[in-house]
């Protein structure tokens, strides 16, 4: 019986796995894809999270694959609203990391197959969990269960171990709708991050590895079937840049920000998108997992000798640091909304107050998670 079954074999539940790996925890990852995803939502990884990539022993590998983002520019009308130095910040790492996620997931993978080679099993899709009192139990679609003596659920937003544990989950704000894509870069600005607040909504543009950049709009409705030439002709209409759209796939996804009522309960603990579900404006989400999966596996050692102040001390911090990274979200969320008059000059001129010295050193601070 392994120590720790965790549900979820994403970047979060790979990276906890390790840092369990590496106190001599057994930990067994349950898997309900059959290969490892192909999609790269996910792509910035803000400093602390490096720190905790550097813990995992993958930091090093992670920065030579990746484009560091060392400055962010906030533009409206093509004209420069503000610009932020991420070495402001501080710190060892002055620079926001940007690597696919499917990058990411192929470092975390290899990492943990060197540390605990039989760790991972996949097309395990988990239907179930039953907790008893020396530990609980996973059910399986295919009728088998795992035992162990703790339960992570790292299975993200619509989490199976959530559900099957009666955890509240609940929402904060209303679903913005959102279309994304990777054309080639060809805006001059290979280092830096752009964010366009324009009239017609938020458009986000990250660079990328081998000369690619990654577009995310704010849309007003759930689209389907976009084209990515439709997808550059938006961006081209809302920030006057025009993009080749390539061939890169075009992809649509909703969010509704919500916060889980509890991250441990009993034997069983939420971790990452499991347990809180960020806006994808600003980047916090998978860093924000990868942050509590820090604090979880010295909180989950401890446990099994029987001490759980560790755990009880995880849930209450990550808890109101998931509540801080959404209301960081919601104000990001409502900077980026559709407006114009008097409103858009009025948000106009709270960006350039925020650009300013002493107030954009703060910013920077915020935009690269340092808080947390």
């Amino acid at each position: 019986m392994p120590d720790v079954v965790l549900v979820g074999g994403g970047p979060v539940g790979l990276l906890l796995a390790i840092l369990l790996a590496q106190r001599h925890v057994d930990v067994a990852v349950l898997e309900a894809r059959t290969e490892g995803s192909a999609h790269s939502r996910a792509i910035g990884i803000h400093p602390p999270a490096v720190r905790v990539l550097e813990a995992a022993g993958i930091a090093a590998e992670a920065i030579g694959r990746g484009v560091p983002i060392t400055h962010g520019e906030v533009l409206c009308d093509g004209r420069v609203l503000g610009s932020l130095d991420f070495a402001e910040a501080g710190a060892a790492y002055p620079f926001v990391l940007s690597l696919p996620q499917r990058e990411t997931e192929a470092l975390l993978r290899d990492r943990l197959k060197e540390l605990a080679p039989d760790a991972v099993r996949r097309g395990a899709r988990v239907m179930g969990v039953r907790q008893h009192g020396a530990g609980a139990d996973v059910l399986l679609e295919d009728g088998s269960s795992v035992s162990a003596s703790f339960v992570v659920g790292a299975d993200g937003t619509r989490s199976a171990v959530r559900a099957a544990s009666g955890i509240g989950w609940s929402p904060r704000g209303d679903r913005v709708d959102y279309v994304m894509a990777d054309f080639p870069d060809d805006t001059g600005h290979p280092e830096r991050a752009l964010l366009f607040f324009e009239r017609g909504g938020v458009v986000e543009s990250f660079p990328l590895p081998q000369g690619e950049r990654r577009w995310v709009a704010m849309t007003d409705r759930e689209w389907t079937g976009v084209t990515s030439a439709e997808l550059a002709e938006l961006i081209a209409e809302r920030t006057g840049m025009r993009s080749e759209p390539g061939t890169g796939v075009v992809s649509t996804f909703s969010v509704r920000q919500h916060l889980a009522s509890r991250m441990v309960s009993g034997r069983v603990v939420l971790v990452g998108d499991a347990a809180h579900e960020i806006s994808p404006i600003g980047g916090q989400g998978m860093n924000l997992g990868w942050l509590d999966a820090q604090m979880l596996a010295p909180a989950i050692e401890a446990a099994l000798q029987g001490d759980h102040s560790g755990l009880d001390h995880y849930d209450r911090s990550r808890r109101h640091s998931a509540a801080i990274a959404s209301r960081q979200a919601a104000f990001n969320m409502g900077m980026g909304k559709p407006v114009a008059g008097v409103r858009l000059r009025a948000r106009n001129a709270l960006v350039r107050s925020l650009a300013v010295p002493p107030t954009r050193a703060l910013v920077a601070r915020a935009f690269t998670m340092r808080w947390l």
